[in-house]
């Protein structure tokens, strides 16, 4: 008879260590709605992220034919390829994806080196844009739950795993990621490191896409052919494998001992 009570009581430490959680996260879920409420510009900013570059992509989409009258065979026309791309997908008013797959079918593998230069200097500008907005969000965030200092903290110490895996997602956008980045307080130079091999296997993908389209309504579609779904799903479940195992794993090692 012993038995009910000890298992009643081991019901309720777990009924209320369950709450405790849930109130935990509906206390942190309620404080970010509060500060996005009082941040109007930041707000506007994650949304800009957000939304703007599916709206580009969809503008671009209807007057591509205005593409094919820029050429790019001169030293200065590449420099300013390189400052157009780079504002463009800095200022979060084209995807990276769609880029690259523009590029490929207009302009073809000459121009794929200067299109990676561009996305360099686009991190540079979008994260230090992400730097900017978001410059006191750690500070409110720590101030009202100290523990998630630590939690996060001892995470982004070495980031590596965590920016590869964000980078290498087909779901998780290019400027969004900067904007998170930034707001986690990961240093520029790691995500620049640690990033670009992550973006490479999709902007390869889509680059060689558009090259290999007879039209760029062709170039478009093909992104729904079989084979690059295939990769798209394995990049997918790559990048959440690798995100959950970097956010989970309980043994962080000694930061010093990562490679500089």
């Amino acid at each position: 008879m012993r038995t009910i009570p000890i298992l009643g009581a081991k019901l309720a430490g777990f009924y209320f260590k369950s709450e405790s959680k849930m109130t935990k996260k509906d206390s942190i879920f309620k404080d970010l709605v509060r500060y996005f409420r009082s941040h109007s510009i930041t707000t506007l900013g994650w949304i800009w992220v957000s939304f703007v570059p599916l709206l580009g992509s969809l503008l671009l989409s209807t007057r591509y034919q205005e593409l094919e009258q820029i050429s790019v065979t001169g030293v200065g026309e590449q420099v300013l390829l390189i400052l157009v791309l780079t504002l463009l997908v800095g200022l979060a008013l084209l995807p990276t994806t769609f880029t690259a797959l523009a590029s490929g079918f207009f302009w073809g593998w000459t121009v794929f080196p200067h299109l990676v230069i561009a996305y360099l200097l686009a991190n540079v500008l979008g994260y230090s844009l992400g730097k900017w907005l978001n410059a006191d969000f750690r500070t409110i965030l720590y101030a009202r739950h100290p523990s998630l200092q630590e939690e996060i903290e001892k995470r982004i110490e070495q980031p590596a795993g965590l920016v590869f895996f964000v980078r290498i997602s087909p779901l998780i956008p290019f400027a969004i990621s900067n904007f998170l980045f930034a707001s986690l307080g990961i240093p520029l130079s790691k995500i620049i490191r640690f990033g670009l091999p992550g973006m490479l296997p999709r902007t390869i993908l889509a680059f060689a896409s558009g090259m290999a389209a007879q039209s760029f309504l062709d170039a478009q579609a093909s992104q729904k052919d079989p084979q690059d779904w295939l990769i798209l799903g394995l990049l997918l479940v790559g990048s959440i494998w690798g995100i959950w195992h970097f956010w989970n794993k309980k043994k962080i090692e000694d930061p010093s001992k990562e490679k500089r």
